[in-house]
């Protein structure tokens, strides 16, 4: 008996389907809404910021390659905006998302340390430190003035210099530490080649500040060096 043509359906229609709610599922966004950013890889967290692609590349594809080039989110987060220049992909606007995210992580590394103990937090420190003049290619001086409570009060740049030379003067830092009623304080510098291992001036420098700051009745805490990856810690090596 002959087969109606309306019967004759193509095996390809009849193998079961992958419902498109659940594909939907497994795209990083709608798995961000519905388990959470923490469910994501490091790829799939770039991929959302960077939006689109490339023609051939998709946007992980850029994002694994974004990634690659910096090492890692830190990495990312360390980049200053040469660093975006002539990445393949990255324009102005994909490198704009990006430093606006930086400065995101930065102010809210600050409040952070605004509303707890900044001794109590010192992971929170050594990246807030890092995150403000670890990247830079000249050295920069940087003074955290703190309350009684060892919240941060402001934080500002004291002094900045060339790729290997920095002048600061301790008794600007006695001043401004007078005029923010601080209590103690934190001071970092870093280093633009990325050794974190103390001069034998750095260490001159932090006892002479010590003492200075002593005379007016307010607490060196700690003397961090900084590098894109690394922090030394004056106040861990039992240097002050």
């Amino acid at each position: 008996m002959p087969v109606s043509s309306d019967l004759l359906v193509p095996l390809k229609a009849l193998a079961p389907r992958r419902p498109r709610r659940a594909a939907a599922r497994d795209m990083p966004r709608e798995r961000l809404f519905g388990r959470g950013a923490a469910s994501l890889s490091d790829t799939e967290l770039v991929a959302i910021f960077l939006g689109s692609g490339l023609p051939g590349h998709n946007v992980f594809d850029l994002a694994r390659s974004l990634l690659a080039r910096f090492g890692s989110l830190r990495g990312i987060l360390d980049a200053t905006p040469r660093d975006f220049d002539g990445v393949h992909g990255i324009g102005p606007a994909k490198t704009a998302v990006l430093l606006a995210v930086i400065e995101m992580a930065r102010r809210a590394l600050a409040e952070r340390a605004r509303e707890q103990p900044l001794v109590d937090s010192t992971e929170a420190v050594h990246d807030y430190v890092r995150l403000l003049i670890g990247a830079h290619p000249y050295e920069v001086f940087l003074c955290l003035y703190l309350d009684a409570r060892h919240r941060l009060i402001d934080s500002e740049e004291i002094s900045r210099g060339s790729l290997t030379r920095l002048a600061v003067y301790p008794r600007e830092i006695v001043r401004r530490a007078l005029e923010a009623n601080a209590a103690s304080l934190v001071v970092a510098h870093n280093h633009p080649s990325g050794a974190v291992k103390p001069s034998a001036s750095d260490r001159q420098l932090t006892h002479v500040l010590r003492d200075a700051l002593a005379l007016i009745d307010v607490r060196l805490v700690d003397h961090l060096v900084v590098g894109r990856h690394d922090v030394f810690s004056f106040a861990r090596a039992g240097w002050l």
